[in-house]
């Protein structure tokens, strides 16, 4: 799914493939799958709007690109991940924004993705950049060493993201 909503555009914005290529992991959930399924998610189980995976049991290391939308739909999400502890979620990386305040300092690590992410439409073609930049947030050592490797952009770890 996507971390973005255009006012009158789907909030389905997949993630593109170089982004899960240059992580290198296998993840064991995508939480928020979009409705026609994934397109370049590297997992063995996802969660479509139908399941919904915030009532949905967790298991293992999650990929989380759910769809945001209003700051109270990102705090119910980032919850959810950050008590599971164990995953790579992407974020808008609205760094003044409460809600980023808030959970931004319960990841391990951060990788501020550079240059700005041009999303892929559900129709498999790539849209515009975002008007702002996408991070990346850790939970848990597996997903911490997959940034640090990425070379994505800059990568923070908790004690400089606190």
């Amino acid at each position: 799914m996507a971390a973005y909503e255009k006012q009158g555009e789907s909030d389905e914005w997949y993630t593109p493939k170089y982004i899960f290529d240059a992580l290198g992991l296998l993840f064991d959930m995508d939480v928020a799958c979009p409705a026609n399924g994934p397109l370049h998610t590297p997992c063995n189980k996802w969660v479509s709007p139908i399941q919904n995976g915030l009532f949905t049991d967790w298991e293992g290391l999650i990929w989380m690109n759910a769809p945001f939308g209003h700051q109270r739909h990102k705090r119910i999400w980032l919850r959810r991940f950050f008590d599971h502890g164990n995953g790579i979620a992407l974020v808008p990386d609205r760094t003044s924004a409460p809600w980023f305040q808030e959970f931004a300092p319960m990841a391990d690590a951060i990788c501020w993705i550079s240059p700005k992410v041009k999303f892929v439409k559900p129709d498999g073609t790539t849209g515009d950049s975002p008007g702002t930049g996408t991070a990346l947030l850790a939970s848990g050592r597996i997903s911490v060493a997959a940034l640090a490797r990425s070379g994505l952009g800059i990568v923070t770890p908790r004690a400089l993201a606190a």
